[in-house]
């Protein structure tokens, strides 16, 4: 078994996917305290629903993660609760600044995303690119 291998309940798994959210309207806004909430709640995230962030960066619109995940979990799920749980502590806590960006409704990320799953020969280098982000 590879060390980067996950077991659980007689599985075998590494999944990886590098995955990019982007703001609405590509609004700099990921920067300062805004940019640290947004990691410090993804990491909360994932250890919530046991994923793992193995690399993690914000660029004024833009946040790349690097994130291992169970069989059990799809990328849609993933995105989907992570840009919902966010944007719901966001607002919680900066609705004064986002009010002034987003006037008609409590929003934060653009509807889509990217995401791309990686093998272990580009996880070191997908790494490396999320790390050099900002």
């Amino acid at each position: 078994m590879d060390t980067n291998d996950n077991r659980k309940n007689r599985r075998k798994y590494s999944l990886k996917a590098h995955i990019e959210l982007v703001t609405k309207y590509r609004k700099q806004l990921l920067k300062g305290i805004i940019s640290e909430d947004i990691k410090h709640q993804i990491l909360y995230i994932s250890h919530t629903y046991d994923y793992e962030i193995i690399a993690m960066e914000t660029d004024k619109d833009h946040i790349h993660f690097l994130i291992s995940y169970d069989t059990t979990d799809s990328i849609c799920e993933i995105v989907k609760r992570i840009k919902q749980e966010t944007t719901y502590r966001l607002w919680q806590k900066h609705s004064l600044t986002l009010s002034k960006h987003y006037w008609k409704r409590k929003i934060f990320w653009s509807d889509g995303y990217f995401a791309c799953s990686i093998g272990e020969v580009s996880s070191a280098t997908i790494q490396r690119y999320i790390e050099t982000q900002g």
